[in-house]
């Protein structure tokens, strides 16, 4: 179909490095635990969508200007890592409050829609995805296949559906967790510490990665 080979190969690796721990990751754990499911499957939406971003920019070779570009590459890069430091800099700096004798993070139920464009941000933002989808899409792809930019949206399409079914259990799983250590305020706010301390390392790594 549409000059697509292994498509099984494609659909098992696919699975596989949707798993890998990231910045998307992180960020649907992050807003599941705090605000539930309904709050983890918006960011989900949001990062599906920016790779939707990816997958067209790829397809249609603007994903390549990256990929031969420094300066194109190390400006996304940039704008990137701010994003990612600017998130995890919130989170660290979450002022705390007493109250019933507790510990707890002063921290207001963010509105879906922000939770969604921030999730598209963090996602669309990350020029090491753009060219993982340059690298790792065309294997699949036949050298004679008659529309080599409709294969490659069909195998990105597929790479995101599958994402989206991992993201939203990952986006349960979180909530579920969420909803039994919601009262634990001191874990609680390890874990935003936590989580803060991650996205600086991300957006740290994002600023150290290179051209390749």
């Amino acid at each position: 179909m549409f000059g697509v080979t292994d498509l099984w190969l494609f659909i098992l690796s696919g699975i596989a490095l949707n798993m890998i721990p990231g910045p998307d990751s992180l960020f649907i754990i992050g807003r599941s635990a705090g605000q539930g499911f309904r709050a983890g499957s918006m960011a989900a939406l949001g990062i599906g969508t920016g790779t939707l971003v990816h997958i067209f920019a790829a397809a249609f070779g603007l994903s390549a200007i990256l990929a031969t570009s420094a300066t194109a590459f190390t400006v996304i890069k940039i704008i990137g890592c701010l994003y990612l430091l600017y998130i995890g800099l919130s989170m660290l700096r979450a002022k705390a409050h007493n109250g019933d004798n507790t510990a707890a993070i002063k921290t207001q139920p963010m509105p879906l829609g922000k939770i969604f464009y921030q999730g598209f941000l963090t996602n669309s933002l990350n020029p090491k995805v753009a060219l993982f989808f340059l690298a790792f899409v065309p294997q699949f792809i036949a050298a004679d296949a008659p529309d080599k930019a409709l294969a490659f949206i069909f195998l990105g399409l597929v790479f995101n559906i599958n994402g989206m079914l991992w993201c939203h259990f990952l986006a349960w799983s979180s909530a579920s967790v969420g909803a039994k250590l919601k009262h634990n305020q001191n874990l609680n706010r390890c874990l935003t510490k936590l989580t803060g301390g991650l996205f600086l390392y991300f957006g740290i790594k994002l600023a150290l990665s290179e051209q390749n």
